[in-house]
């Protein structure tokens, strides 16, 4: 970021002790890998508020997240063809793994993984829900996913629209592509961008949304935040770079490259609520673990993950491939990071709700973005 005020050159300069280079507007730095804490003090904050967990639950939370992310590929490998999906169960601290025979069941708890047999495998559970991407949704239907969980695919239906002809036809064929359920929403999704209404965010046009994460030459962002060649203004007004890639509806992913005078760093902003966090990769974590989302409106706020590889069916259009939250947001939030730990998760689309009431938010995973642009995330 430019280094126009004294606080965001102060802040830069203390960055720059610990060899993150610079940033814009924060507290202080994540506790560095090692240390005794598993999470900042603003973190276990946080969690508490959002997940309604003690310092010490989040502590063991954040810990058997990260175990149960080292196993889940692993897992995935070793059950081949019976893999039925997994999650993280925070009941038992654990990754859960499905499968549909108990041939690879001691194998897979080797690995540290809990089991339980269910019906479908993963690869039937995802033809089913290609088979239903391949369909067009009214306006009624909010989206579908594989819950892995229970073991289906979920067709989620706006609860005023549930008995409206076109949704009622879209679910009758939507049952004939496989194993699918039926969940309510109160509100249909709508994306996160907005008009300019100031704070530390960027702006294209006369609107405003959030930076996701730094990769080198630049950052990742919401694609419905700006088309391709669009100029691109930062938290100062200044100009910053431009889209050099964008995919909105089909995705929600754009790459924005930065003129002289910016800098990127591997920082998700705390706001103040958390410390601001070091990024160190890229591991996905499960459903079922703890998340966070930073933006430019309502800040930082936590939930868990509740699905993958979700369809959102925006007015605009179908977005496939995105990651289903708890977490809230509200407009101008699109575009920003999402976090687990210090694993770069993916940006922020849309949702429903807002964060006095509650909601519900989507994201566009990262590794997806990188591979897309050919992209290098910057990482501490």
């Amino acid at each position: 970021m430019k280094r126009t005020t004294p606080l965001r050159a102060a802040v830069a300069a203390l960055l720059l002790t610990v060899g993150l280079g610079g940033a814009h507007a924060g507290t202080a730095n994540a506790a560095p890998a090692g240390s005794a804490s598993t999470a900042s003090a603003g973190l276990l904050d946080a969690m508490r508020n959002d997940l309604g967990l003690t310092p010490r639950q989040a502590e063991e939370r954040i810990r058997a997240e990260r175990a149960a992310a080292g196993v889940e590929a692993d897992a995935r490998r070793t059950a081949g063809s019976t893999y039925g999906g997994s999650w993280f169960e925070p009941a038992t601290g654990r990754l859960v793994v499905g499968l549909t025979d108990r041939s690879e069941e001691a194998d897979v708890r080797a690995l540290g993984a809990d089991t339980r047999l269910v019906r479908h495998s993963a690869a039937a559970l995802d033809r089913a829900k290609s088979r239903l991407d391949g369909l067009s949704a009214p306006a009624g239907v909010a989206g579908w996913h594989v819950d892995p969980k229970a073991n289906s695919v979920v067709v989620t239906v706006v609860r005023a629209d549930r008995t409206a002809p076109a949704v009622h036809a879209f679910v009758e064929q939507a049952r004939r592509t496989g194993p699918v359920t039926v969940a309510e929403t109160a509100t249909a999704p709508r994306t996160y961008a907005a008009g300019t209404v100031g704070g530390d965010p960027y702006y294209t046009g006369n609107v405003r949304c959030s930076i996701g994460f730094s990769v080198y030459g630049g950052y990742v962002t919401a694609g419905h935040c700006g088309r391709a060649g669009a100029a691109v203004r930062g938290w100062d007004g200044s100009a910053q770079g431009t889209f050099q890639g964008s995919s909105f509806p089909g995705d929600d992913y754009a790459y924005v490259g930065i003129h002289s005078g910016w800098w990127t760093v591997p920082v998700v902003l705390g706001w103040g609520t958390v410390s601001d966090r070091l990024v160190r990769g890229s591991a996905e974590a499960p459903v079922g673990a703890s998340i966070c989302r930073s933006g430019s409106t309502t800040h930082w706020h936590c939930g868990t993950v509740l699905a993958k590889n979700e369809t959102v069916n925006y007015s605009q259009g179908a977005v496939y491939q995105m990651t289903k939250t708890s977490v809230c947001a509200e407009g101008g939030d699109s575009g920003g990071a999402f976090i687990s730990g210090d694993q770069a998760q993916g940006v922020t689309s849309g949702g429903w709700g807002n964060c006095s009431s509650g909601g519900e938010t989507w994201f566009q995973p990262i590794n997806e973005i990188l591979g897309r642009y050919g992209l290098t995330l910057h990482t501490a």
